[in-house]
């Protein structure tokens, strides 16, 4: 069932892109700098209607909760929401929305997110279990959208 709330953009992907990321990232010196970004990138990612909160849109394998809604526009690009009870998870949400959204199947598919999270050096300071749940969402939404 589509929602209103689906059709409110929001800037990441789209006046917030992964060579933004990537920049603010860079500048980022240490764990503590690259945390803050987080958080601040977190409180950009609006929140997801409380409708799409249900199991279907549950990402599994988070230990936190989080969801995912993925809807195709009529340009064949890929829009997508998403949320989590946890600012941090919130925040690589953000991190891997900024690089997947507005994109089309075949850039999803071909998007080398392990690069992209090495170039971030976001991996080595997550918990095992974060770092499998951000890996989650990434396979949430490369599913979604399998050509």
């Amino acid at each position: 069932m589509q929602h209103a709330s689906h059709n409110q953009s929001h800037p990441l992907g789209h006046t917030i892109t992964d060579t933004d990321i990537r920049a603010l990232f860079q500048a980022a010196h240490g764990w503590e700098a690259r945390y803050k970004e987080l958080i601040k990138l977190a409180k950009q990612l609006p929140p997801l209607d409380e409708a799409d909160k249900t199991d279907a849109n549950a990402i599994h394998g988070c230990e936190s909760q989080a969801w995912l809604v993925s809807k195709q526009d009529e340009t064949g690009r890929w829009q997508f929401h998403s949320d989590s009870n946890a600012r941090i998870v919130k925040g690589l949400m953000a991190v891997v929305l900024a690089a997947l959204n507005n994109k089309t199947s075949e850039q999803i598919q071909a998007f080398d997110m392990e690069a992209y999270f090495s170039e971030l050096q976001l991996l080595p300071h997550l918990s095992p279990s974060r770092g499998n749940g951000l890996r989650a969402v990434v396979e949430a939404i490369k599913h979604s959208c399998k050509p």
